[in-house]
């Protein structure tokens, strides 16, 4: 099945509406419903009765954005104002978390669709408030069966070329996305999955104002899009990326929301769209006539997908309880083995101590983490889950490895977390750190009865593979490139080499925070690997250094991944701090954005604060039901 036509609509009339869905014009009247969430803090109702027609000039201006919004009725913030605002129309029609993170995911895929979509995979933790339990979801792709730890290495046991695997098949996993958000609507929502992505399906009808981000992403991608057909015609016509403020719909995706409404999401897993991924992935058609290593997805590979629902990573920070995802996920467990080590670090409280020593003990706990999450966490029996994030495991590590007046030399050797612990002595082995990479999108979600929803989604790097599914308006991931290709250490064992039905390894996030059974923060990030680093220092900005939620997301990052350098944003970079750490023994790499977090905080009486990206990735959207 060939693409439709090109799907960038420049700055013109609204065309007149159609059986699928209402005029631009109507369109644009959601937006300015959407303006009154976010901006000026009036109901929904109200602002689309008051706003009138669209005019030109509104058609093609962005959905406002702000990135903070305290109230009360629930709360949804994403990195897209659109997104944001389709979650909170859910809440006020009586939707709950669920069913809002659900519509926001699906809208994400429309206006994120090189970071999420039907194509990718992720993870959500969920709060039931009504039975006062946290669980999650791993919604995280999966190798092919005919997959062996040796799939992605050369005939001489070297690692094939990444960039080669990357735009191919070779790389797409078979997608969980969509069984994710069944499986979520199923066990916690309240709404029928066909209605919760009926916002989405309109709006990839209508379209939405091409910002700055959308249109630098597709041009820094635009060499490997031209490369596939189906790709090159929808996200760049007439051979560019789309102009900033131009109108961009997606009517193959809404044909897509719409198959999945009627025939649910075993279209993905047996019907006509997983024909279509399988061929696709199997043999992804070229605009030059040239091959990419061919996928090994099939049929079978499909039908055997599952979404499944776990008991979270749980560990303890101060008075809090904190719950992560389990593996394949190593963000949960190193999160909480990060915290540990910041609490056995000597020197009293975070929060009195100065920048760089908060940084520094900072740097050293979430390198150390990065060394024990590489060497034992993967999709594999037998990850020493419970002894990576007991305190008494911290409590060595920090004994061995932390010194306040210098960083420990990288890499930092990986511990021996075996239950035995009061060992001092440094460990001998060492690893290099994993090779690193930054897409996906996160959201946050709390609704009027106190359930809570943070979701990470992704279809890894931006763009995912390049490859999109002719006819059905999504791109295929490429996951499984976050497998290591070959062992990281010579002689020690990988957890995360490829295997049939595995799922790679990941560095997502979502984190929900209690304090007496209540929820006190949840909150996550895209970003690759400093996923964790990123979560970390907002939550400790927050609890630790007297910062709001929105300036602690706000804040200079840095991230330390034991790698030989640790990345920093301006605002450390250049600066007198900079200059404090490197005295310290810390190698800084200038990174001008890492991580793009959303989170909300809560105030007690189901009052909230969402809060969102100021500036990076262009900006977040937070918004309330009832504003104050």
């Amino acid at each position: 099945m060939s693409s439709r036509p090109p799907s960038v609509v420049p700055n013109s009339p609204s065309s007149p509406s159609s059986p699928a869905g209402p005029t631009r014009a109507r369109a644009r009247r959601r937006g300015l419903a959407a303006l009154g969430a976010l901006a000026v803090c009036a109901p929904l109702t109200t602002v689309a009765v008051a706003a009138g027609p669209a005019t030109a000039s509104t058609r093609n201006t962005p959905t406002p954005k702000q990135p903070s919004a305290t109230g009360s009725g629930g709360a949804v913030t994403s990195v897209d104002a659109d997104a944001t605002a389709i979650g909170l129309d859910v809440l006020r029609q009586g939707g709950n978390a669920a069913d809002a993170a659900v519509a926001t995911a699906a809208a994400l895929g429309v206006t994120e669709p090189y970071s999420s979509g039907v194509g990718g995979g992720g993870f959500l933790v969920y709060y039931d408030a009504r039975k006062k339990r946290v669980s999650t979801i791993d919604g995280r792709e999966t190798a092919p069966k005919t997959f062996t730890p040796t799939t992605l290495q050369k005939a001489d046991g070297t690692a094939l070329d990444f960039a080669t695997v990357v735009s191919s098949g070779l790389s797409v996993g078979v997608p969980g996305t969509p069984a994710l958000w069944e499986k979520a609507s199923k066990k916690f929502g309240t709404w029928k999955l066909g209605r919760t992505l009926a916002p989405a399906q309109r709006l990839a009808e209508q379209g939405f104002v091409v910002d700055q981000t959308f249109h630098d992403q597709t041009a820094a991608n635009a060499a490997r899009f031209a490369k596939f057909p189906a790709t090159a015609e929808l996200f760049l016509p007439g051979g560019q990326a789309p102009e900033v403020g131009s109108v961009f719909t997606n009517p193959d995706l809404a044909r897509t929301y719409a198959v999945l409404r009627r025939q649910g999401v075993r279209a993905v897993y047996r019907g006509d769209i997983a024909d279509a991924v399988v061929s696709t992935a199997s043999a992804p058609p070229t605009t030059d006539g040239s091959t990419v290593y061919p996928g090994q997805i099939t049929k079978k590979d499909l039908r055997s997908y599952r979404a499944l629902v776990k008991k979270p990573v749980k560990s303890r920070y101060e008075d809090l309880t904190v719950y992560g995802m389990p593996t394949p996920s190593s963000g949960g467990i190193a999160v909480a083995e990060a915290l540990n080590l910041l609490e056995e670090y000597p020197g009293g409280p975070l929060g009195r101590l100065p920048e760089a020593q908060y940084l520094h003990r900072l740097a050293e706990a979430s390198a150390t983490a990065f060394a024990d999450r590489n060497r034992y966490v993967g999709d594999r029996v037998g990850t020493p889950t419970a002894e990576l994030v007991s305190q008494d495991f911290a409590a060595e590590r920090a004994c061995q490895l932390f010194d306040p007046e210098k960083a420990a030399a990288r890499p930092i050797p990986f511990g021996t977390p075996d239950g035995d612990y009061g060992d001092c002595d440094r460990p001998a082995v060492s690893q290099e750190a994993a090779r690193d990479d930054h897409g996906t999108t996160h959201l946050t979600v709390a609704d009027r009865w106190g359930n809570v929803a943070t979701y990470t989604l992704t279809i890894e790097q931006t763009g995912g593979s390049g490859i999109t599914v002719p006819g059905y308006g999504f791109l295929l991931n490429n996951e499984l490139t976050d497998f290591d290709f070959v062992p990281l250490t010579a002689g020690v064992p990988d957890p995360n080499l490829p295997g049939p039905g595995k799922r790679p390894r990941s560095s997502m996030s979502p984190t929900i925070m209690t304090k007496n059974g209540e929820p006190y923060l949840a909150l996550g990030s895209p970003g690759g690997a400093t996923i964790i680093t990123t979560v970390l220092q907002v939550a400790l900005g927050t609890l630790d250094r007297n910062l709001s939620l929105v300036d602690a997301i706000a804040a200079p990052r840095l991230s330390s991944r034991n790698g030989a350098t640790s990345e920093a944003e301006p605002g450390i970079t250049g600066t007198a701090l900079g200059t404090e750490l490197a005295a310290l023994g810390h190698q800084l790499k200038a990174n001008p954005e890492i991580g793009a977090a959303t989170g909300i905080r809560f105030l007690g009486g189901r009052r909230t604060t969402a809060a969102a990206e100021p500036t990076r990735r262009g900006g977040g959207a937070a918004g309330v039901v009832r504003p104050e």
